[in-house]
């Protein structure tokens, strides 16, 4: 057989999807190449099948379940910012205590789903965070992940959302689809642009159309997945979408207690302290007003930039410098005023 006649073969195979056939034709031109002497291009084939076997395992059948499930996957990445495996508990979590009490509920509950099928007791798993930014919303939904030991899947609203018609609700159906497939948690965030009020003297039809579809989708949303979203504009969101929510809580900005707690909770190691002589009081006074996200993110740098000052030491004192804390809070508190 001559070059011309293994290319038709390939072709012949390649249309119709005929794998075995296929791969013993290119191994069949692989070594007329060789044969030929024409090592480079023999190499480049076998290197292009190897790669293919070790991508899937196997080359792929177009139309086959092994296909579908690969483009499944792809359009799925296209849609999640990403898929993380959360190790925080509900220790790693400074929040109010009734609504500490409200997240420990709602996973004990997913962790007795079994327990509850005996009695034909539905589980809770579509839960509402709303609050203020930094307060602990999408910590709550790694503790969540973590506690369940369940991956989660942080959706990417960029790519969710299309200028196209219909587009919007089909890219939720799959990301949906995929937690059907999957015990998984999928985490939206900033929710209230996809689930905004659906105002019928002025809202286009689309967006009614992404709201209805979201109901629809959270009807038939298996026991063992589960849905968080996040907002800070709860009152944007539709009323029908916000009723259709198991578990619905509020964060807010910390207590003068859940300060103390957050910065106890940011030293626990016990490698830093403050001093001795600041009074716990002006500190939580400076602090009242910030959320928990500014505060421990001022603290850490605080304590770096503490570190810094004494890079020539020799003894490095690890007793936090509230003087940089303290102005690193001020300076945090401008910046949001100017926002």
């Amino acid at each position: 057989m001559g070059q011309i006649d293994y290319i038709k073969e390939i072709a012949k195979y390649g249309l119709e999807n005929d794998q075995k056939n296929l791969l013993d034709s290119l191994q069949k031109i692989i070594s007329y190449y060789k044969d030929s002497k024409r090592v480079n291009m023999a190499l480049q084939l076998q290197s292009l099948v190897k790669n293919a076997k070790r991508q899937s395992g196997q080359l792929t059948r177009v139309g086959s379940d092994h296909y579908f499930n690969q483009q499944s996957q792809r359009e799925i990445d296209e849609l999640v910012i990403d898929k993380l495996h959360s190790e925080y508990r509900l220790k790693d979590l400074v929040i109010a205590e009734n609504v500490k009490e409200k997240l420990d509920h709602f996973i004990r509950e997913n962790l007795s789903i079994e327990f509850l099928r005996q009695f034909n007791l539905s589980v809770s798993n579509k839960l509402l965070l709303h609050g203020p930014s930094g307060c602990g919303k999408t910590l709550a939904s790694y503790v969540i992940a973590g506690e369940l030991e369940k991956p989660m899947y942080i959706v990417n609203l960029g790519s969710i959302v299309s200028s196209k018609l219909g587009e919007t609700s089909k890219n939720l159906m799959k990301v949906f689809r995929k937690a059907t497939q999957e015990s998984c948690i999928i985490f939206i965030d900033e929710f209230d642009s996809i689930g905004k009020i659906r105002d019928y003297n002025q809202d286009h039809g689309e967006m009614k159309r992404v709201v209805n579809t979201i109901l629809q989708l959270f009807d038939y949303l298996p026991a063992d997945s589960l849905i968080i979203a996040a907002t800070n504009q709860e009152k944007m969101i539709d009323e029908a979408l916000v009723r259709r929510f198991d578990l619905n809580l509020e964060f807010g900005l910390p207590s003068e207690k859940q300060i103390e707690e957050l910065i106890e909770l940011t030293l626990r190691s016990g490698q830093f302290c403050l001093p001795k002589d600041i009074p716990m009081r002006v500190i939580i006074d400076t602090c009242s007003g910030l959320s928990f996200y500014s505060i421990q993110k001022t603290l850490i740098n605080a304590i770096k930039r503490t570190l810094f000052k004494q890079m020539d030491n020799k003894n490095i004192s690890k007793v936090v410098d509230t003087n940089i804390w303290l102005d690193l809070i001020e300076q945090e508190k401008k910046a949001l005023k100017k926002d």
